[in-house]
């Protein structure tokens, strides 16, 4: 525990995309980066962030890869004290392989969604990652983090796969019980946070507990509202 107390892991999902608003997939070469209505939803993080000084200004800033997670850390960092944006692809969204670029009708229509039991690994798509593989990935860059970084605070602007991946991770969930539960979904530029502390209720857990949830409240009712599913 020495060291790792107070370890803050704060990850930020980007705004609306370029690609969100075009329905196209957006990995490596489908990402041309932010829409004018994602940049006005980062914006507001951004300055709502100046005024609360909730994350504070000593701050180790990360992004994915992909350019939508580049450029909404690059319009944060003047409110985090300016640090540098280091880029770790373990931090990705899901690597959709051939399907990169195209459209989500063709998508759709070109990779149908196998029937029957869902199979985590499964390869939806020749040259695509599976549900297993990016768990590995993303579990890989999260300790990654941590352990570079101790008792730091660490934002990583990333998507909402990488964001639902760590809370079945960090809670505990079998993504392939038979149990119902419910879903997890992100709205772009909002916040999710754990922080690394002793349980003081029960000692078997992780010493991680889970701050928040999707907090948008930023961007809710301002102008800049929540992107449609895509």
């Amino acid at each position: 525990m020495s060291g790792m107390e107070g370890t803050r892991i704060v990850m930020v999902r980007h705004g609306e995309s370029m690609a969100q608003e075009r329905r196209i997939v957006g990995g490596h070469a489908g990402c041309t980066g932010l829409s004018e209505r994602g940049r006005t939803q980062v914006a507001a993080l951004r300055d709502r962030l100046v005024r609360t000084g909730e994350l504070g200004d000593d701050v180790v800033l990360y992004a994915s890869l992909m350019p939508r997670a580049i450029e909404t850390a690059e319009i944060l960092a003047p409110a985090l004290g300016g640090p540098p944006v280091l880029r770790d692809c373990d931090l990705c969204e899901n690597h959709p392989g051939e399907g990169d670029g195209i459209t989500w009708d063709e998508f759709e229509a070109r990779y149908p969604y196998p029937e029957g039991a869902w199979d985590p690994d499964h390869r939806r798509v020749p040259g695509g990652e599976t549900w297993n593989e990016m768990k590995v990935r993303v579990g890989r860059g999260v300790d990654g983090l941590v352990e570079r970084h101790p008792g730091r605070t660490v934002v990583v602007a990333t998507h909402g796969g990488p964001i639902v991946q760590v809370m079945i991770r960090f809670l505990a969930i079998d993504p392939s019980a038979d149990e119902k539960r419910a879903w997890f979904a992100p709205e772009n530029a909002s916040i999710t946070e754990f922080r690394h502390a002793v349980n003081p209720y029960q000692r078997t857990t992780l010493d991680w507990e889970m701050v928040r949830f999707n907090d948008h409240a930023h961007i809710s009712g301002n102008g800049s509202e929540a992107a449609p599913r895509a």
